[in-house]
């Protein structure tokens, strides 16, 4: 791939590249925009099948990072850093810690956090060699697992949804499919089951779906059948890329709302899940409320500051539908939109030289 052009082509202003042969550490560290504040996104562990695959994930991420900081009124931009390994073979403390060491060398301009394959041990190993690192252990100062937050903010979206298409919020009595029992997925699935829906779930781990079908007396449905399923709401909690040629034709639900990051395989799905009548929640909208708990702790970690700020994804939500039809234009875009017009304003104002001392 032509890296420069691709960081050109969206605004991107770093790529490092990290190697440390003692410890098998490959990972990249993608920073989009730091207009806001600096980078703040997780740390992803994931078998890429090629170098190439993980520099245009981490490079996507990265991106999506900016757009959910400035939606989610954060003072961060967009970062994000994929290592290259097996989460469940390849993780060792040395590995984490060389990794830290790359963050420290960035002085600041990227702050790390937990993402898809790691969690609050290897954030603990990363703090060992740096301070720019969240989403440590309570003992380590932290807040510990922000999946909770994660899930809080995409069941408030989910009533935002709601509400915006059948005149209520109340998931009582209405049908939610959900892909991926994860940490955010199954945690989902309790604030829902909680509230009264009815569930149809799927993963690729059978245990998972049999831990959800006796926890709250799922349905059951095949990881790739679940988009065919006839339901209300439909929750990617999986990886990204869901909607996309292959599966918008079958989809049967009203809105689809879940915590996964880059659900639309490419912008252009927005407009046709508009099209098919189906309302799209913008993921990095919904999705916030991990993002909202890892910054906290920059300022002193306060649960009931984050679990404020991650309720308040639900008016988020609504500022975003509101300008869709306003706009006339597909909630991704609208979503943008809101995002891009708070970094001008913002990249404005820091225009003006300031000397700190």
């Amino acid at each position: 791939m032509d890296i420069f052009k691709t960081m050109a082509s969206f605004d991107y202003e770093q790529v490092v590249f990290c190697q440390d042969a003692s410890s098998g550490l490959r990972a990249v560290i993608a920073i989009h925009d730091t207009t806001l504040g600096p980078a703040l996104g997780g740390c992803r562990m994931w078998t890429y099948a090629t170098e190439s695959e993980a520099v245009v994930d981490a490079l996507r991420l990265a991106r999506g990072m900016t757009y959910k900081a400035a939606v989610a009124g954060l003072n961060y931009g967009g970062g994000k850093a994929v290592i290259i390994g097996d989460p469940l073979t390849d993780k060792n403390e040395a590995l984490f810690r060389a990794f830290g060491r790359y963050v420290q060398s960035l002085a600041g301009r990227y702050i790390t956090a937990e993402d898809v394959g790691t969690g609050t041990r290897e954030m603990d190993w990363i703090r060992l060699e740096t301070p720019y690192v969240t989403g440590v252990s309570p003992s380590s100062g932290g807040g510990g697992d922000p999946s909770p937050m994660t899930a809080l903010g995409v069941f408030r979206s989910i009533q935002a949804a709601l509400k915006e298409v059948f005149g209520s919020e109340d998931p009582a009595g209405r049908t939610v499919a959900v892909q991926g029992l994860g940490s955010v997925g199954f945690r989902l699935c309790e604030l829902l089951h909680g509230a009264g829906a009815n569930l149809v779930v799927a993963d690729l781990r059978e245990e998972a779906v049999a831990r959800a079908i006796h926890a709250f007396g799922a349905g059951r449905a095949d990881p790739d059948g679940i988009v065919d399923v006839d339901c209300d709401v439909f929750a990617p909690c999986a990886l990204g890329g869901v909607i996309n040629d292959r599966t918008i034709s079958r989809l049967h639900c009203r809105i689809v709302a879940g915590s996964a990051n880059n659900q639309l395989a490419e912008d252009r799905h927005g407009s046709e899940l508009e099209a098919r009548g189906i309302l799209y929640v913008p993921d990095y909208v919904a999705n916030a409320g991990g993002v909202i708990h890892v910054a906290d702790e920059m300022q002193g970690y306060s649960p009931e500051r984050v679990r404020t700020r991650v309720d308040q994804i639900y008016d988020r939500v609504r500022d975003v539908l509101a300008m869709a039809r306003k706009k006339g234009i597909p909630a991704n875009q609208a979503a943008d939109r809101l995002a891009e017009e708070r970094i001008a304003v913002l990249r404005q104002v820091r225009s003006t030289y300031v000397v700190h001392h």
